[in-house]
Protein backbone atom coordinates (compact mmCIF):
# COMPACT_ATOMS: atom_id res chain seq x y z
CA UNK A 1 0.00 0.00 0.00
CA UNK A 2 1.36 2.87 -0.73
CA UNK A 3 1.69 6.16 1.76
CA UNK A 4 -0.86 8.25 -0.57
CA UNK A 5 -3.27 5.20 0.01
CA UNK A 6 -2.52 4.56 3.66
CA UNK A 7 -2.97 8.27 4.44
CA UNK A 8 -5.90 8.43 2.47
CA UNK A 9 -7.18 4.66 4.60
CA UNK A 10 -6.06 5.20 8.16
CA UNK A 11 -8.59 7.97 8.89
CA UNK A 12 -11.34 6.17 7.09
CA UNK A 13 -10.56 2.58 8.53
CA UNK A 14 -10.63 4.30 11.87
CA UNK A 15 -14.31 5.92 11.20
CA UNK A 16 -15.65 2.35 9.66
CA UNK A 17 -14.61 0.69 12.95
CA UNK A 18 -16.31 3.35 15.41
CA UNK A 19 -18.94 2.61 13.60
CA UNK A 20 -19.30 -0.54 14.91
CA UNK A 21 -19.65 -1.30 18.62
CA UNK A 22 -17.29 -3.84 20.65
CA UNK A 23 -20.20 -6.22 20.72
CA UNK A 24 -20.08 -6.10 17.31
CA UNK A 25 -16.70 -6.58 15.75
CA UNK A 26 -17.54 -10.25 14.81
CA UNK A 27 -19.82 -8.59 12.27
CA UNK A 28 -17.59 -5.97 11.07
CA UNK A 29 -15.20 -8.63 10.60
CA UNK A 30 -17.78 -10.85 8.61
CA UNK A 31 -18.51 -7.73 6.69
CA UNK A 32 -14.59 -6.69 6.14
CA UNK A 33 -14.25 -10.43 5.07
CA UNK A 34 -16.96 -10.52 2.55
CA UNK A 35 -16.13 -6.98 0.81
CA UNK A 36 -12.83 -7.59 0.63
CA UNK A 37 -13.48 -11.21 -1.22
CA UNK A 38 -15.66 -9.63 -3.80
CA UNK A 39 -12.85 -6.74 -4.62
CA UNK A 40 -10.64 -9.03 -4.91
CA UNK A 41 -12.53 -12.07 -6.72
CA UNK A 42 -14.08 -9.67 -9.42
CA UNK A 43 -11.34 -6.95 -11.56
CA UNK A 44 -14.90 -5.86 -13.30
CA UNK A 45 -15.88 -4.59 -10.10
CA UNK A 46 -12.30 -2.84 -8.96
CA UNK A 47 -11.99 -1.28 -12.36
CA UNK A 48 -15.65 -0.02 -11.76
CA UNK A 49 -15.44 1.20 -8.60
CA UNK A 50 -12.36 2.99 -9.37
CA UNK A 51 -13.50 4.45 -12.58
CA UNK A 52 -13.44 8.22 -11.85
CA UNK A 53 -15.05 8.59 -15.44
CA UNK A 54 -18.37 6.62 -13.69
CA UNK A 55 -20.76 8.86 -11.69
CA UNK A 56 -21.33 8.27 -8.13
CA UNK A 57 -24.66 7.77 -8.32
CA UNK A 58 -24.35 4.78 -10.51
CA UNK A 59 -21.65 3.32 -8.12
CA UNK A 60 -24.10 3.67 -5.76
CA UNK A 61 -26.95 1.21 -7.31
CA UNK A 62 -24.28 -1.04 -7.94
CA UNK A 63 -22.84 -1.01 -4.24
CA UNK A 64 -26.89 -1.31 -3.18
CA UNK A 65 -27.84 -4.38 -5.45
CA UNK A 66 -24.47 -5.94 -4.62
CA UNK A 67 -24.44 -5.34 -0.90
CA UNK A 68 -27.35 -4.72 0.49
CA UNK A 69 -28.51 -8.47 1.45
CA UNK A 70 -24.89 -9.45 2.44
CA UNK A 71 -23.53 -6.84 4.62
CA UNK A 72 -24.77 -5.08 7.65
CA UNK A 73 -26.91 -1.28 7.27
CA UNK A 74 -23.91 0.27 8.64
CA UNK A 75 -21.69 -1.12 5.93
CA UNK A 76 -23.69 -0.65 3.26
CA UNK A 77 -23.99 2.97 4.40
CA UNK A 78 -20.12 3.65 4.75
CA UNK A 79 -20.06 2.14 1.41
CA UNK A 80 -22.12 4.92 0.02
CA UNK A 81 -20.46 7.80 1.69
CA UNK A 82 -17.26 6.56 0.07
CA UNK A 83 -18.81 6.96 -2.92
CA UNK A 84 -20.24 10.78 -1.75
CA UNK A 85 -16.75 11.62 -1.63
CA UNK A 86 -15.51 10.21 -4.32
CA UNK A 87 -13.11 7.54 -2.23
CA UNK A 88 -14.64 4.43 -3.47
CA UNK A 89 -11.82 4.15 -5.42
CA UNK A 90 -9.22 3.40 -2.13
CA UNK A 91 -11.73 0.73 -0.69
CA UNK A 92 -9.19 -1.86 -1.36
CA UNK A 93 -6.83 -0.12 0.99
CA UNK A 94 -9.39 0.77 3.40
CA UNK A 95 -10.58 -2.57 3.32
CA UNK A 96 -6.63 -3.80 4.66
CA UNK A 97 -6.62 -1.10 6.89
CA UNK A 98 -9.79 -1.83 8.62
CA UNK A 99 -9.06 -5.41 9.05
CA UNK A 100 -5.87 -4.66 10.70
CA UNK A 101 -7.52 -2.05 12.69
CA UNK A 102 -10.39 -4.82 13.63
CA UNK A 103 -7.94 -7.67 14.70
CA UNK A 104 -5.95 -5.48 16.59
CA UNK A 105 -9.50 -4.13 18.30
CA UNK A 106 -10.38 -8.20 18.74
CA UNK A 107 -7.09 -8.59 20.28
CA UNK A 108 -6.57 -11.19 16.88
CA UNK A 109 -3.32 -11.59 15.65
CA UNK A 110 -2.32 -12.62 11.87
CA UNK A 111 0.68 -14.50 11.82
CA UNK A 112 2.32 -16.01 8.34
CA UNK A 113 3.62 -19.18 8.26
CA UNK A 114 5.97 -20.03 5.54
CA UNK A 115 6.51 -23.74 5.30
CA UNK A 116 8.31 -26.71 3.23
CA UNK A 117 5.33 -28.63 3.72
CA UNK A 118 1.72 -28.46 4.81
CA UNK A 119 0.95 -28.77 8.10
CA UNK A 120 -1.74 -31.43 10.04
CA UNK A 121 -4.47 -30.02 12.14
CA UNK A 122 -2.06 -31.07 15.36
CA UNK A 123 0.58 -29.37 14.45
CA UNK A 124 -1.30 -26.30 13.51
CA UNK A 125 -3.27 -26.42 17.02
CA UNK A 126 -0.11 -26.55 18.37
CA UNK A 127 1.36 -23.97 16.71
CA UNK A 128 -1.46 -21.90 17.34
CA UNK A 129 -0.82 -22.40 21.20
CA UNK A 130 2.43 -21.59 21.32
CA UNK A 131 1.79 -18.45 19.63
CA UNK A 132 -1.34 -17.17 21.59
CA UNK A 133 1.44 -17.62 24.61
CA UNK A 134 4.04 -15.59 22.82
CA UNK A 135 1.74 -12.91 21.27
CA UNK A 136 -0.55 -12.71 24.47
CA UNK A 137 -3.51 -12.53 21.60
CA UNK A 138 -6.89 -14.25 22.18
CA UNK A 139 -7.10 -15.32 18.73
CA UNK A 140 -4.65 -16.25 15.96
CA UNK A 141 -5.00 -16.07 12.50
CA UNK A 142 -2.43 -18.13 10.67
CA UNK A 143 -2.22 -17.62 6.80
CA UNK A 144 -0.12 -20.36 5.61
CA UNK A 145 2.72 -20.17 3.06
CA UNK A 146 4.37 -23.18 1.14
CA UNK A 147 7.54 -22.65 -0.13
CA UNK A 148 10.03 -25.65 -1.41
CA UNK A 149 13.01 -24.07 -1.12
CA UNK A 150 12.69 -23.65 2.41
CA UNK A 151 13.91 -27.65 2.18
CA UNK A 152 12.07 -28.23 5.54
CA UNK A 153 10.96 -26.51 8.72
CA UNK A 154 8.88 -23.30 8.47
CA UNK A 155 9.07 -19.66 9.21
CA UNK A 156 6.72 -17.45 11.41
CA UNK A 157 6.33 -13.88 10.57
CA UNK A 158 4.56 -11.91 13.73
CA UNK A 159 4.03 -8.14 12.66
CA UNK A 160 7.60 -7.11 12.24
CA UNK A 161 9.60 -10.10 14.40
CA UNK A 162 10.74 -13.36 12.15
CA UNK A 163 11.08 -16.85 13.66
CA UNK A 164 13.37 -18.67 11.14
CA UNK A 165 13.16 -22.41 12.09
CA UNK A 166 13.37 -23.32 8.57
CA UNK A 167 17.01 -25.53 6.77
CA UNK A 168 17.38 -22.82 4.59
CA UNK A 169 17.55 -20.08 7.48
CA UNK A 170 19.90 -22.80 9.52
CA UNK A 171 21.96 -22.83 6.32
CA UNK A 172 22.07 -19.49 5.83
CA UNK A 173 23.34 -18.59 9.59
CA UNK A 174 26.11 -21.20 9.23
CA UNK A 175 27.22 -20.25 6.18
CA UNK A 176 27.85 -16.49 7.55
CA UNK A 177 29.31 -18.09 10.70
CA UNK A 178 32.01 -19.71 8.31
CA UNK A 179 32.43 -16.69 6.08
CA UNK A 180 30.78 -18.34 2.75
CA UNK A 181 28.29 -17.17 0.81
CA UNK A 182 25.13 -19.13 0.07
CA UNK A 183 23.63 -18.95 -3.08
Amino acid sequence: MSSTNLKIAQPYAEAFLELFSKGSLETLINDLHCLSSAINDSTDLKKFLSNPLIKSENKKILIKNIFSDRVDPNTLKFLLVLCNRGRVAYLDSILIKSIELAYKAASIEIVTVTSASTFTNSQQETLINKLKTMTGASQIKLEVKLDSNLIGGFVVQVGSKIIDVSIQGQLRQLSSHLGASLV
